[in-house]
């Protein structure tokens, strides 16, 4: 099965998020998993320590698949250490991690900086020399598109100040119990593909009675029911997992659709939970 959908911006809008899976072993069998199964979007970040051997299992695996370099989307993150003036060399040691010439999609990974307070006006300086860091490696073709993380509508508008090139994509949590509804609107009003984390809410969403009774009508695991609640409102998602047999259930999205019925069932569970990160108190 080949899931190289798009979403806007030729932005596959299923793919395998690597954050917290360490080790060469599990990482090798992993990719293999994941590629085997037709995931085409591989998604790191220098904070997840694992570029290294992601780029060294990709050199063995893509030809294992019969894969070039074009077949796969591959997208890391600057490390919210590096933002700022170290913004361009944090790509290029990207790249050398992943034994790449190229990224597919290169983002900032955080509105914020480290050792700087969230309420401390240098971070909008800082992100703004990011940004022109990362054009810089996009016009020098090291990132064919580039992008934000985390970033809120004020980061958003913030951005759309200065920015030559306009973000390809703002990677954020967004599951039933948040969704996020500004940021997102905000993304799709700006041509800005919208794509979640966090859409299996850590594995309790997937306990919820309401969707575990959507699954067991549509006969569909629980984990596909979420993903597919994103992927049907245009919303690209990332599910990671360290388990081969959950790699592939979360795959089966594909040749079937929910109800609108059963999306605004979906879109009433929202409590505002957050799984991850919180930038509301980035300035």
């Amino acid at each position: 099965m080949d899931l190289q959908t798009k979403g806007s911006m030729n932005v596959p809008l299923f793919g395998y998020g690597t954050f917290q899976l360490k080790g060469f072993d599990t990482i090798h069998k992993c990719l293999d998993t994941a590629l085997q199964n037709g995931y085409r979007l591989i998604d790191t970040a220098a904070v997840y320590k694992n570029e290294e051997d992601i780029g060294i299992c990709l050199k063995e695996l893509l030809p294992k698949y019969s894969l070039t370099r074009a077949d796969v989307f591959i997208t890391s993150k600057l490390d919210p250490a590096d933002q700022g003036p170290g913004a361009y060399e944090a790509c290029t040691e990207s790249l050398k991690r992943l034994q790449l010439d190229y990224l597919d999609l290169y983002l900032i990974h955080w509105p914020g900086t480290k050792k700087l307070k969230a309420d401390d006006p240098k971070n909008a300086e800082m992100r703004r020399e990011s940004w022109k860091a990362l054009e810089r490696a996009h016009r020098e073709g090291k990132c064919k598109q580039i992008g934000i993380s985390n970033y809120l509508v004020h980061h958003m508008e913030e951005l759309f100040t200065y920015a030559e090139v306009k973000p390809a994509v703002n990677q954020s949590e967004y599951h039933p119990y948040l969704l996020n509804e500004d940021v997102v609107s905000w993304c799709q009003k700006n041509g800005i593909q919208f794509q979640a984390y966090t859409s299996l809410g850590k594995g309790e969403l997937l306990k919820h009675p309401q969707l575990v009774s959507i699954a067991e009508k549509m006969q569909r695991k629980p984990c596909q029911v979420a993903l597919k609640f994103a992927m049907q409102d245009g919303i690209g998602v990332l599910p990671m997992s360290s388990k081969p047999e959950h790699i592939i259930d979360n795959c089966g999205v594909w040749g079937w659709s929910l109800s609108e019925e059963d999306m605004r069932t979906l879109r009433s569970l929202k409590i505002y939970h957050r799984y991850a990160w919180d930038p509301t108190p980035i300035v």
